[in-house]
């Protein structure tokens, strides 16, 4: 009996089944653009974004024009992001917003556009080109909508990229010092906290530039120690001036005392 009752919910299913294929296939197949629409849209809203795919493109050249036109461009758009192809849903959410622009969904297709690029930001240890871009896009946004409802989701996105960039920039920046190229190390760490002079790893770079100093005069040629040493001590008074309770202070302090013993030693021997 339950085998019997298990067979006709298969045959119901598969009954069910082949009218929606040859629903879909006569959506496909039809000349008339209100029937591919219709088909689309539900698929659209079963989530089946990407079987709407080909009705959506060719709506797109027959509604060229008409009415329907925005509603086309704007759920194939919708359709491109349900997918999660974020590249592709951006360029069309940007034209969207462009060629429908008095339209109510340019607001809603700006900042999905924006979003997508979000979306493409990938983790801070990468290159951070798409973060960039999606910055950029979150911005335009903005401004061209200074009064959208949107406003603060779009600021806190901006600050989480952010974050992300200066992280990446400084890691680049201590990645001179792991590999023991001190100069560098000085110069890129002194760049970064005058780009982010209240940045969280603002601490850090400042400890790591006393340490680069003095291992930057330890390998230094006699006659570049001196100026390099001295250095070192000024960037520690530095260091435990804005951070005086620092878990890095005693470390630095040792950095310190060894420079100013060369110090005096140099001094003493000219």
């Amino acid at each position: 009996m339950m085998k019997t009752r298990v067979f006709f919910i298969f045959l119901s299913v598969m009954a069910l089944f082949a009218v929606g294929c040859s629903d879909y296939s006569k959506a496909l197949k039809s000349p008339n653009p209100q029937v591919k629409f219709d088909m689309a849209l539900k698929l659209y809203n079963d989530k089946a974004y990407i079987k709407s795919m080909p009705l959506w493109e060719e709506l797109i050249g027959l509604t060229r024009g008409t009415k329907m036109s925005e509603d086309v461009y704007y759920y194939y758009a919708k359709s491109q992001f349900g997918a999660h192809d974020f590249y592709l849903a951006n360029y069309y959410f940007k034209n969207f917003a462009k060629t429908f622009s008095t339209s109510p969904r340019a607001e809603e297709c700006q900042f999905l556009a924006a979003i997508c690029s979000y979306n493409l930001s990938p983790d801070a240890s990468l290159d951070q080109t798409d973060t960039k871009t999606a910055i950029n896009e979150l911005q335009l946004f903005l401004d061209l909508f200074p009064k959208s409802a949107l406003r603060d989701s779009a600021n806190t996105m901006i600050g989480t990229l952010n974050a992300k960039i200066e992280s990446k920039e400084f890691e680049v920046a201590k990645l001179y010092y792991t590999t023991e190229k001190y100069k560098g190390a000085v110069n890129a760490l002194k760049e970064f906290q005058t780009t982010y002079p209240s940045s969280i790893y603002r601490e850090e770079a400042l400890y790591l530039i006393v340490k680069s100093y003095y291992l930057y005069a330890e390998g230094s040629v006699p006659e570049k120690k001196l100026e390099r040493y001295r250095l070192a001590t000024e960037s520690y008074i530095t260091f435990a001036t804005a951070f005086p309770k620092s878990n890095y202070l005693k470390d630095a302090e040792v950095y310190y005392e060894k420079s100013r013993r060369q110090i005096e030693k140099l001094t003493a021997s000219n």
